[in-house]
């Protein structure tokens, strides 16, 4: 079948070697960035639990972020250390000490019998933001695993949902609980759940 339906549309073709093109330099930039840090271990969960002298999170946001595609790049990597996480189809959109931001966008795929976002899904994503933002404030030596979580589900969540999460960055290695509160927003900034992760901290056993 040709491009764009039935009917053969040469602009439209242009338009996606163009965007395929750029997504390929994305994708060999950031594999050029990989080769310099060394970063294979990323595709290795215990590696970054158990191995790993630096905070990986946070060293492949900072450079992925700067090359073109490098958002989707570190998402589908992220995926690779979770994947059933990854199944979600969410998108890192920002990331800092103590910040994170994600998107997920309503398909099928996610949607329950109502054709509203699965409350399953708005849990991933309620986790997917709160880990995030907590992994990348982590210290270097420093490890995480989530040890609960609460939901408030305040009202159905149709179309692009975002998770926001905001919390002070973790200062110490030291075997502390923290709660990690998640806001999940709909298009028109309508809260659709608020949720809380307890979350245990402790040092990495490198």
């Amino acid at each position: 079948m040709a491009l764009g339906g039935d009917c053969y549309n040469p602009c439209r073709r242009s338009f996606l070697h163009g965007r395929a093109a750029q997504l390929r330099v994305g994708r060999a930039s950031a594999l050029r960035y990989f080769s310099v840090m060394g970063v294979t271990t990323f595709f290795n969960a215990e590696a970054i639990t158990t191995e790993s002298k630096t905070n990986v999170v946070r060293a492949a946001w900072d450079g992925l972020v700067r090359v073109p595609g490098g958002k989707r790049v570190f998402t589908h990597l992220i995926g690779r250390l979770a994947p059933y996480t990854g199944t979600m189809g969410a998108v890192v959109q920002d990331l800092g000490d103590g910040y994170s931001r994600v998107t997920l966008a309503d398909r099928k795929a996610v949607r329950n019998h109502l054709s509203c976002v699965h409350a399953v899904a708005l849990a991933n994503l309620v986790e997917l933001t709160g880990n995030l933002a907590l992994a990348y404030s982590l210290p270097d030596d420093a490890r995480f695993i989530v040890s609960g979580m609460s939901l408030d589900y305040v009202k159905k969540a149709r179309g692009t949902i975002t998770g926001e999460c905001r919390i002070p960055p973790v200062e110490s290695s030291l075997k502390s609980e923290y709660d990690v509160p998640v806001t999940l927003r709909d298009e028109g900034g309508n809260v659709v759940v608020n949720g809380v992760l307890k979350t245990l901290v402790g040092p990495k056993q490198i």
